[in-house]
C-alpha cells in the first residue's frame, strides 16, 4: 500500500520559516516526480513546487526565491524548506508523487493527506 506522510506544518508568523518532510512507503519513488501542492481556505489546489528523479526543479512564481525543494532517495523523502511565509502562503499544503510529471501541474498519481501551515501577520 503506497503512503505519502507529510509533517512540519504549524502555526508561525510572517516572516518565519518551516521545512516540511514527505516520507513515502510502499514502494520505491527513486524515479517519480515528487511535488507539493497547496490548498488555502476557499480556493481550488495550487501547484508550488516539484522536483524529478534527476533533481531538476520547478518552482510556482509565487513561491520562487522562498521555498526550496529536495529529495533523499535513500530516504525516500521529499522536503520543502519554506522561508520568508507571509499569510498569502497559509494553506493546507500537500505531498505529491507522479511516474511521469503532470502537465497541469498538479495531475499526480499518489498524495499524501496534507499538513496546515498557517502563518499570522
Amino acid at each position: 500500500q503506497v503512503q505519502l506522510v507529510e509533517s512540519g506544518g504549524g502555526l508561525v508568523q510572517a516572516g518565519a520559516a518551516l521545512r516540511l518532510s514527505c516520507t513515502a512507503s510502499g514502494r520505491t519513488f527513486t524515479t517519480y516526480t515528487m511535488g507539493w501542492v497547496r490548498q488555502g481556505p476557499g480556493k481550488e489546489r495550487e501547484f508550488v513546487a516539484r522536483i524529478a528523479w534527476l533533481r531538476s526543479t520547478y518552482y510556482a512564481d509565487s513561491v520562487k526565491g522562498r521555498f526550496t525543494i529536495s529529495r533523499d532517495n535513500a530516504k525516500n523523502t521529499v522536503y520543502l524548506q519554506m522561508d520568508s511565509l507571509n499569510p498569502e502562503d497559509t494553506a493546507v499544503y500537500y505531498c505529491a508523487a507522479a511516474k511521469v510529471t503532470p502537465a497541469d501541474d498538479i495531475g499526480y498519481d499518489y498524495w499524501g493527506q496534507g499538513t496546515q501551515v498557517t502563518v499570522s501577520s
